[in-house]
Parts: C-alpha cells; sequence; structure tokens
C-alpha cells in the first residue's frame, strides 16, 4: 500500500508496488529483457489528542474539564514546512521519470551511433563460432552497458531521497544493492537473451510468438520464487508473529471477519526502517509463496487501527486475487508488446541497419535495438499500467474500509487518518497536476483517498458493501 505514486526513477527489484502494476511492468521487463528497476526521516509526531497528558497537581478539588472532541481528519493537510518539502520533492520526482526514458533513449540511439553493439558482436564471433558462448560473451557486457544508462538518474534520485530524509540507506550500502541488482540483472537477462536468438534463428517470423510462450512460465517462476530468493537478498523478512503476536491475533480476527483466514504464517514483517523511512504494505507471490508483507515503520508510526486497515486493504489485494489478474494483464500486454517488438524491429533495421552495422534481427547487435524499441514502447504504456493499477488500488481501499468495520470503532476516521500519516510521512504530492496523475501515479491521489475514506457508507444509506455483504 503506496501513498500515492511509485517512485518515477527506474524501480529496482526490490521494490514492491500493487500486484497488477508489478505484474504488468514485468511484461514489459521479460519482453525487452531488462527488469525495471522501482525511494532519515523524522518520525511522525502524533497529534496532541495522540498524547499522554499530564495530570493536574491536587491544589484543590476542581472538575476535570470534559475532553476536547478528536478533529476529524476530513481533508489531506501539511504544515507549511512539510508542504513546500512534499511539492519539491514530488516535482522533481515527476521531472526525473522523463529525464530517465530520455537518457536511455538518447543512450541506446548514441551507442548505436558509435557502433558499440556491433564491435561487441564481432568480439564474440571472432572468438567463438559456438553460438551460446558468443551469446555469452556478448550479452552481460552489453546489460551492463545498458544498465549504466539509467545510473545517473539512480545516484540522483538516492540523493533526493537523503536530502528529503526519504531514506537513511548509505551510499555505501545503496552500492550494493546495486550491484547485487546489476548481478541478477546479468544472470536473468543472459538466460533470457540465449533463449530470444535461439527462437530468432530457428523462425525469424514466428519467434515473438515462441518467445512469449517461453516468457509466460519463467514469468510465472520468477513471481512465485522472489519471495523466496530474490526479496531477501535486499531485505531481512520474518514471520510477524514473532514481533508482534497482539497484531497477528488483531489480524486473524479481522480476516476471520471478512471470511478469508490467513495463516500467520502467510504473514510478515520487513525491516524497511533500515533503508528507509517509508510506510508500506504489499502482497506477494503465488501458491505456496502467496504472503502479505508488512513494513516495520508502518507498525512503528501508525496507530494499531491504522495498521489494521492498512492490512484491510493489502487483504483486499490478497482477496481480490489483483497478482493472478496481473499475471493475466501480463500475459495479454506481452503478447501484444512482442508482436509489435517484431514489427518495429525489423522497420528500424530495414531503415537504419546498414547505418549501425546491423545485419538483420538474427543479429547479437539487433538486442540494442530490440531493447530501444521496447523503452519507448514501456513510456507509452505507462499510463495504461498505471490506469489499472489505480483501480485495483481502489478497490483494495474499498475492501480495506469493509472489512475493518464493525471491527474497528469509527472505522472511516481510522483509515483516514492512516492516510494522513502516510502522507506527512512519506512526502505525498497535496496537490498532482491531472496529466502527471493520469501517466505516473500507480495509485489515486493520496487526497482523493482520504476524502473517499469519509464518504464510502453504505450501511448508514442502507446499501449494500461491495465486497462483505
Amino acid at each position: 500500500m503506496h501513498t500515492a505514486c511509485s517512485p518515477p526513477p527506474p524501480l529496482t527489484l526490490r521494490h514492491r508496488l500493487s500486484p497488477a502494476r508489478t505484474l504488468l511492468a514485468f511484461s514489459l521487463v521479460a519482453t525487452s529483457l531488462l527488469f525495471f528497476a522501482p525511494p532519515a526521516r523524522p518520525a511522525y509526531s502524533p497529534s496532541p489528542a495522540q498524547l499522554p497528558t499530564m495530570a493536574p497537581s491536587p491544589a484543590r478539588e476542581t472538575p476535570a474539564p470534559p475532553p476536547a472532541a478528536p478533529t476529524k481528519t476530513e481533508q489531506y493537510t501539511l504544515s507549511h514546512e512539510r508542504w513546500e518539502k512534499a511539492v519539491a520533492y514530488s516535482r522533481a520526482g515527476y521531472t526525473l521519470y522523463f529525464i530517465y526514458y530520455l537518457c536511455v533513449v538518447a543512450g541506446l540511439l548514441m551507442i548505436l551511433r558509435l557502433g558499440i553493439p556491433a564491435r561487441l558482436r564481432d568480439f564474440a564471433e571472432r572468438s567463438t563460432e559456438s553460438r551460446w558462448l558468443q551469446g555469452i560473451l556478448f550479452l552481460p557486457p552489453m546489460v551492463l552497458l545498458m544498465g549504466l544508462l539509467d545510473l545517473p538518474v539512480r545516484v540522483y534520485w538516492h540523493h533526493l531521497s537523503l536530502r528529503y530524509e526519504q531514506s537513511v540507506e548509505g551510499w555505501a550500502a545503496w552500492s550494493v544493492d546495486w550491484i547485487k541488482e546489476e548481478l541478477l540483472q546479468l544472470l536473468i537477462f543472459t538466460i533470457l537473451g540465449l533463449i530470444l536468438f535461439a527462437l530468432l534463428r530457428r523462425s525469424p517470423r514466428r519467434w515473438w510468438f515462441y518467445f512469449w510462450l517461453a516468457v509466460l512460465p519463467i514469468a510465472l517462476l520468477l513471481t512465485i520464487a522472489s519471495p523466496y530468493i530474490i526479496d531477501p537478498l535486499f531485505n531481512h523478512f520474518e514471520p510477524l508473529s514473532n514481533k508482534y503476536p497482539a497484531l497477528v491475533d488483531s489480524i486473524s480476527r479481522l480476516t476471520q471477519h471478512a471470511g478469508v483466514p490467513i495463516p500467520p504464517e502467510r504473514i510478515f514483517l520487513m525491516e524497511a526502517s533500515k533503508k528507509t523511512n517509508e510506510l508500506n504494505a504489499y502482497v506477494a507471490g503465488l501458491g505456496p509463496s502467496k504472503r502479505v508483507v508488512i513494513w516495520d515503520n508502518t507498525i512503528q508510526d501508525t496507530s494499531p487501527e491504522g495498521t489494521l486497515f492498512i492490512v484491510g486493504h493489502e487483504l483486499g489485494h490478497y482477496v481480490l486475487g489483483h497478482v493472478w489478474q496481473g499475471f493475466l494483464y501480463f500475459a495479454a500486454g506481452a503478447f501484444l508488446g512482442l508482436y509489435l517488438a517484431y514489427r518495429a524491429l525489423n522497420w528500424s533495421l530495414a531503415r537504419w541497419g546498414q547505418r549501425w552495422k546491423i545485419y538483420g534481427p538474427q543479429d547479437w547487435a539487433a538486442l540494442a535495438v530490440l531493447f530501444l524499441i521496447l523503452q519507448v514502447g514501456s513510456f507509452f504504456a505507462d499510463p495504461i499500467v498505471n490506469a489499472i493499477s489505480r483501480m485495483d488500488e481502489h478497490n483494495a481501499d474499498v475492501f480495506g474500509l469493509e472489512v475493518i468495520h464493525g471491527v474497528v470503532p469509527d472505522s472511516a476516521e481510522v483509515a483516514a487518518r492512516a492516510f494522513q500519516v502516510l502522507g506527512e510521512i512519506d512526502l505525498s504530492d497535496p496537490n498532482p497536476p491531472p496529466f502527471i496523475t493520469f501517466w505516473l501515479y500507480s495509485h489515486p491521489p493520496l487526497a482523493e483517498r482520504l476524502v473517499f475514506a469519509h464518504t464510502y457508507d453504505p450501511w448508514s444509506r442502507g446499501q449494500s458493501p461491495k465486497y462483505l455483504k
């Protein structure tokens, strides 16, 4: 459950977004042979109503004044200082998003114009006649080169995250994570690249379809294996019951109320506080690896009731099958993306192949052209991916509101307050431009989500809730 939108620069393997967005983004990742990699903040200060009050000295007996009525959180509000920081940080992120694509596309055009992919191909072909060994010699340097194209943007984004106290991860730890990610990419992309070029040579006209068939099980396997293999490389996970048994009991009551009991062993705590001050939770995995993950920051900086709402939101993703839906979206997107890439690759090589010294789709150097095509396609696909993600996130909000209704007192205020805390700590943009919301936001703007928490009340109107009847 992120606040509003994902970090604009390329997302890293260890970041989690909504299930639909994650799998849809992976469709572009798999087809382009590159995973798009998706940001010390002061601790949240409780409102005066949440602070313990000091008892007055008993000089004389006087009746205690009645407690002040708690202030309703009906709108997303920030102090002047936090407002300015939220706007500046968000707008910098929006700018970096577009700079990222500009840098990658311009960088790929430059290395193609300089003939670097062709030189790497010539080196691989001179070194061995084995096509598999040629691929092993060609693919890792190309993957590393393409990974370096977005490094300046990612470095500057981390600099901003530190400057605006969004991250607590030092440069040494950040560099280690980046190296881990690059090594993972080298392994996965080399395997995918060898499969792709084997299919290109066997079926020049239908390679895109056969590669799509090959990618589906690989994507499914990665989705299942990621919580076991990839995620622990970047963060520490443990069963939530190890540190917060009372919270697990509360979640169990919540899931029983929803009629979808989730075993405690599928609810995990992630030690996010070692790297970030962000608040988040997410659903990951499929089948045996399916789980709900709660960041330790979320538990520490929100009220127990607010944490239950956030968990309820993630239960919505879990119960409504958003991960499986996302996989189906991925399959459809990959099918269309690969076909369009096939057509665009042939057209591009016919027009500029001789200038780039690339002799056809079966040429190892054509990988750079294919990646360029899919980078451009990814840019224009982002609004579609995000629109689907916003729909899923809204539905998860509805589920979260319904599942805590009748379990948590004043549930609407609890949800609104949780959004307020998320926004204050994560520096969510209080008023994002409509175009930016349309193009970049994987979640509805936080201010809209907060207002919705107060306006969604089918029970008082005698209406039936959407999910929990």
